[in-house]
């Protein structure tokens, strides 16, 4: 047994990657991910964008699509879905193993849809109509706009991936829609399920920058603390929010919980242990999709215990501690929430960008 199986099996965190490549699906790199005790995967516009702008693993399916007189758009959906179909077939007899709770695969609506309530569900529902597979995730963005859609989605029976979280407020918003999607959806609810995609190492980015211009001991010693102890804040909501009448009437149904997934898990900082937003986060009922080089680390070096939830009064301590210096939280979600959409809109622009040049020298052969 290896860390990444005992973190299922003895924290009841499900351990997923962060990526998704061709040339790893093809050359077994994925597979051999899911013999190391990987259970589910995750893409997002940038991690499309530097596996189709490298190499040429995509060259021939590009060439034939253009060929076929298929837009530079079009030809990258039919590469994305390509990709995500074969990952799907790696998972999916963990999906059936584990009663469609894990064995999921996440594609993400055109990021453009993040304040578009309309066309993000009707991206959504595109791509599962197109995808047709039990363990696909399609994820949306977790604005004001996407609120809404996350709730249409759910309510139409598919499965989602809420992503671009960085606030508890935001967070109980996406939950309430989830429970209201599944209130709303006529029919049995064992087929849906839903992970929270909540950012982690981002906050610690941008808080950093706030307490280091601040400059006292005060500030400096809250560096490196108050993403954590926001994601724990989270997680405390998930079992208030995941318990009393409303949940139970729903899961008798056969509604699964919408888990907490904490992204954005590698360190950006140096000077923090390589594993921080894996082991200070683990606790029943989460999943931590995590790149290549966080679950190696962890693989050497983490620690399994439940940590998510063994000191929230700390976690409470700590981010009023930050507000006594001056830094406002919520604020600092908000930016976080707009740069992550810009940030993710910037990246499948400049690869429709590139598709569009390669195509431009096709057509010039």
């Amino acid at each position: 047994m290896s860390n990444l199986h005992d973190l299922l099996a003895e924290g009841g965190q499900s351990p997923w990657l962060d990526n998704l490549r061709r040339d790893w699906i093809q050359g077994g790199e994925l597979q051999g991910w899911i013999d190391r005790g990987i259970v589910g995967a995750t893409s997002n516009p940038s991690i499309f964008q530097k596996a189709m702008t490298a190499g040429d693993a995509y060259d021939e399916q590009f060439a034939a699509l253009i060929g076929e007189g298929r837009t530079t758009a079009d030809a990258f959906w039919e590469m994305a879905i390509t990709d995500i179909e074969s990952a799907l077939a790696l998972f999916r007899p963990i999906h059936d193993r584990s009663e469609g709770v894990d064995g999921f695969v996440s594609i993400e609506v055109d990021p453009s849809l993040a304040h578009d309530t309309e066309g993000t569900v009707a991206a959504a529902t595109w791509l599962h109509e197109r995808i047709a597979q039990p363990n696909l995730h399609v994820k949306i963005p977790g604005t004001a706009e996407g609120v809404p859609a996350i709730e249409q989605v759910i309510a139409a029976g598919h499965s989602v991936n809420v992503t671009l979280l960085f606030s508890v407020r935001r967070y109980e918003e996406v939950i309430d829609a989830y429970l209201s999607g599944l209130e709303a959806h006529d029919g049995p609810l064992d087929g849906i399920a839903s992970v929270a995609s909540f950012f982690v190492s981002r906050v610690d980015t941008a808080v950093d920058e706030r307490l280091d211009a601040i400059g006292t001991p005060e500030a400096l010693a809250l560096k490196g603390r108050c993403a954590v102890a926001n994601a724990q804040l989270a997680y405390e909501l998930f079992l208030e929010k995941f318990s009393g009448p409303r949940w139970e009437a729903l899961a008798t149904r056969g509604a699964k919980v919408q888990r907490p997934l904490w992204a954005s898990t590698g360190t950006k900082n140096p000077a923090y242990p390589s594993t921080l937003y894996v082991d200070t986060l683990i606790a029943p009922d989460t999943v931590n999709t995590m790149p290549e080089a966080t679950l190696e680390a962890f693989e050497a070096d983490g620690t399994v215990a439940r940590t998510a939830d063994a000191d929230l009064a700390g976690a409470h301590a700590v981010l009023d501690q930050l507000a006594a210096v001056g830094v406002d939280l919520e604020a600092v979600t908000v930016q976080l929430e707009t740069e992550g959409v810009a940030a993710f809109s910037k990246a499948f622009e400049e690869l429709v960008a590139s598709l569009q040049a390669k195509a431009d020298e096709l057509g010039g052969r």
